[in-house]
C-alpha cells in the first residue's frame, strides 16, 4: 500500500525544536513544513494533548473516538511503507503512543488515575495498608482464606467457610461499586475548578481537596479490587 499520509495537520508536542531531517525549526506539526518528514511525538506530551483534548475527567466518548481515528491515519504505518528506516520507525513509535493514550483516556478509572499521576503523583504509591475502616474486616478475611485453603475441599468446615467467604466477596464488590459511583462528581467538580480563571487561593484549595479525594477512593478501589481476585482465586 502506497499511501500519502494526510496533508492535514494538527497542533502537538514535538520531540524536538527542530526537524531531524532538514534541521528546520518546527512549529509544533507532525510534519516539517520545508521537508514534510514526519516527527517524532514527544515523550513528554501528556496523553490529553495527544490526542486534541483539555485536561478534563470528563470526556465526551464520540469526540475522544473520533480524535484517536484522526490522528490514526496520520501515523499509520501503512503510510509509510516506502518511505525511509527513521520515518517508519517515527510512525511506529507515533502510533504506539497514541494507541496507548487512547486505552488510557477511554476508561474512566485509568483517565482519572493518569491524569492523577501528572498533577499529584502516582496513585500505585500512595497506599500500602488496607483501608482504615476496613482493616479488621480484611485480617478476618485473609485468616479464613488461610483456613479454608488448608482445610480438605469436601469437609464440612470447609463448606461453611466457602459460604462465608462467598459473602465477603460480595461485600466488598458492594464497596468497590459504592467507591466508582463517588467518581463521576469528582470528575465534574475537577472539570469545573479547571475552568476558573485566574486561579485564586480558595480554587487551590478545592484542586488539591478534589484530587486527595481521588486519590484516596481510588487507592481504596485498587486495594479492593486486589483482595477480590485473591479471594475469586481462591474460591472461584
Amino acid at each position: 500500500m502506497n499511501q500519502q499520509p494526510p496533508s492535514k495537520s494538527r497542533n502537538v508536542g514535538m520531540a524536538r525544536s527542530m526537524c531531524w531531517h532538514c534541521q528546520s525549526e518546527l512549529t509544533g506539526e507532525y510534519f516539517c513544513e520545508r521537508c514534510v518528514k514526519i516527527q517524532p511525538v514527544s515523550k513528554d506530551t501528556d496523553y490529553f494533548t495527544c490526542l486534541g483534548l483539555p485536561r478534563r475527567l470528563t470526556i465526551d466518548p464520540a469526540v475522544l473516538e473520533a480524535n484517536y481515528y484522526e490522528r490514526s491515519r496520520t501515523f499509520h504505518p501503512d503510510f509509510y511503507l516506502n518511505k525511509t528506516e527513521a520515518e517508519r520507525a517515527i510512525s511506529l513509535a507515533n502510533a504506539a503512543t497514541l494507541n496507548t493514550a487512547y486505552r488510557t483516556l477511554k476508561d474512566p478509572v485509568q483517565r482519572a488515575e493518569y491524569l492523577l499521576d501528572l498533577e499529584a503523583g502516582a496513585v500505585k504509591t500512595i497506599r500500602t495498608s488496607p483501608p482504615d475502616d476496613l482493616f479488621e474486616e480484611i485480617l478476618e478475611l485473609q485468616e479464613m482464606l488461610d483456613t479454608y485453603r488448608a482445610e480438605p475441599p469436601a469437609s464440612e468446615q470447609n463448606q461453611q467457610l466457602l459460604a462465608r467467604l462467598q459473602h465477603k466477596r460480595e461485600s466488598l464488590e458492594r464497596r468497590q461499586q459504592e467507591l466508582e459511583q463517588e467518581l463521576p462528581q469528582l470528575f465534574a467538580e475537577w472539570d469545573a475548578l479547571q475552568d476558573q480563571t485566574p486561579e485564586d487561593d480558595q480554587s487551590r484549595l478545592e484542586r488539591d481537596r478534589v484530587l486527595k479525594r481521588m486519590r484516596e477512593i481510588l487507592s481504596n478501589r485498587t486495594y479492593i479490587k486486589n483482595i477480590l481476585n485473591d479471594l475469586i482465586d481462591s474460591i472461584g
